[in-house]
């Protein structure tokens, strides 16, 4: 049975702060701050391409076609033992006013906003145009740092293609080949000075990651937004907005949480190659690196057969799950349609019985004050332990009301024959040691489930049981 959660007035949420003052000649970790680093200019130059060679990775998409970065990509990383959060942003184009173009834009000046240096990217190959131009006469008023990257000097051939560049002014600039690694440690030595010290003593903290995941355009992206309170990330009416997961530093209580927008996921047949089958797989990497998995569903919709797929990819990587029905503003003025609604999930969801459901409008914040007190207490489920003493004297007293299934027409003796104990959590898993691990039925198997999860209050997260020959 589902069961929904009220509101808790009580609950007050906060956002990450990211502006920081005037920047100083060299970062230290003032109360684990982190010097942000933004990597800037016009669509289509490199920026991405460039991010990933500085991480090592290929954490954000990347194509010939402009535009495909859209958010902020942030990822914290460290260059000879130094620290720093580099950011991707999409292309900045001056002359965008209207459309996703304009939406692009947005997100790129608030990263130059929040950032405390900035490096420039520009394309060799395309030569110093007038967008570029116009980029630079941006820059123009920051104080900060503004590092000019000439980036696709692949040859030595190509280094005449710098000289069009000193038309800027600048007597410093950084060729190099971002796709080749050529040139980029003398950026990054250069930046070095801009780094955090590492810390006298490591700090480790237990952050929760929660995945936001669902459908294109049930609100993911502006659920994001409504949390922070502030337009992190683009959000449109166009499907597919989302591409690389962005995430997202949540506080709420003094208490820090990863946020992951991820791009929604449609049909398999109606996946087209290439960008969006890059940012599915991306987001079903993203679920698999999460604590909680907040499933958002569409209240005027209904529940899908696509929300089932997704709900059962959530299943298979044995994430916790909340079901969040989004845009119920739109449905206030409708008596009947709650319950209506949880029926229907009860009757599409019935292996997520044990997901909590919550009814909220992503638009309208005050809607949002349970979500946080709902992640805690499904987080606090799916990393419980269970000590295997107390398990056991619950599990025994259970067998004797509800014995063993029969063995060749004899009950077995549930205290000589069984024994349980709980081997992992992240989900919690429990090993169950029987004489005959063939006789277990699967029936008897969920009927131990349900009552381990009713004893022990486990909420949102998926529990496995396994047998094994005592």
């Amino acid at each position: 049975m589902f069961r929904e959660i009220s509101m808790l007035p009580s609950l007050t949420m906060s956002r990450a702060k990211t502006a920081h003052g005037p920047v100083a000649p060299l970062f230290t970790l003032e109360g684990g701050r982190l010097p942000i680093i933004a990597i800037i200019g016009r669509p289509n130059v490199g920026k991405s391409t460039l991010f990933n060679r500085i991480l090592g990775t290929r954490a954000a998409i990347v194509d010939d076609v402009p535009g495909v970065t859209r958010d902020r990509n942030y990822a914290d990383t460290a260059y000879r033992n130094r620290r720093f959060r580099l950011v991707d942003t999409g292309g900045l184009d001056p002359t965008a006013h209207e459309g996703m173009l304009a939406l692009i834009r947005q997100q790129a000046l608030l990263a130059i906003v929040e950032a405390d240096i900035l490096v420039l990217v520009l394309d060799a190959r395309a030569g110093l145009t007038p967008p570029d131009e116009e980029v630079v006469r941006t820059l123009r008023g920051t104080d900060k740092p503004v590092y000019f990257v000439i980036n696709k000097i692949d040859t030595p051939k190509a280094d005449p293609l710098i000289a069009d560049f000193y038309k800027l002014g600048q007597e410093q600039l950084y060729p190099l080949s971002a796709e080749h690694g050529i040139g980029v440690a003398e950026l990054l030595d250069d930046l070095f000075s801009h780094m955090a010290e590492p810390p006298d003593e490591e700090t480790h903290t237990d952050i929760p990651r929660i995945a936001i995941v669902g459908r294109p355009n049930v609100g993911k992206s502006t659920l994001v937004n409504s949390v922070l309170g502030e337009a992190r990330v683009v959000v449109s009416a166009v499907p597919g907005t989302t591409r690389d997961p962005v995430d997202s530093v949540a506080t709420f209580k003094d208490r820090q949480y990863v946020l992951t927008d991820t791009a929604g996921i449609r049909r398999r047949g109606r996946v087209e190659r290439g960008i969006e089958g890059y940012s599915v797989a991306r987001s079903l990497r993203a679920i698999g690196r999460s604590d909680v998995a907040v499933l958002l569903l569409d209240a005027e919709e209904g529940v899908t057969e696509q929300d089932t797929k997704i709900a059962g990819l959530v299943l298979k990587q044995g994430r916790a799950c909340i079901l969040v029905v989004n845009k119920w503003d739109l449905k206030t003025d409708d008596v009947g349609a709650r319950e209506a609604y949880k029926e229907n999930l009860e009757r599409r969801f019935p292996f997520l019985a044990w997901a909590p459901v919550l009814f909220i409008s992503a638009l309208e914040p005050d809607f949002l004050r349970g979500l946080f007190a709902l992640i805690d207490q499904v987080y606090f489920s799916f990393c419980k332990r269970i000590p295997t003493g107390a398990l056991n004297q619950f599990f025994q007293s259970l067998l004797e009301e509800h014995p063993l299934p029969v063995r060749k027409g004899k009950p077995a003796k549930a205290s000589k024959s069984a024994f349980i104990t709980q081997v992992a959590t992240r989900p919690p898993a429990f090993a169950l040691f029987v004489g005959h691990p063939d006789d277990m039925t699967p029936a008897y198997l969920r009927f131990i489930e349900n009552q381990i999860r009713k004893e022990y209050r486990f909420s949102g997260t998926p529990l496995r049981l396994m047998t094994r020959k005592k």
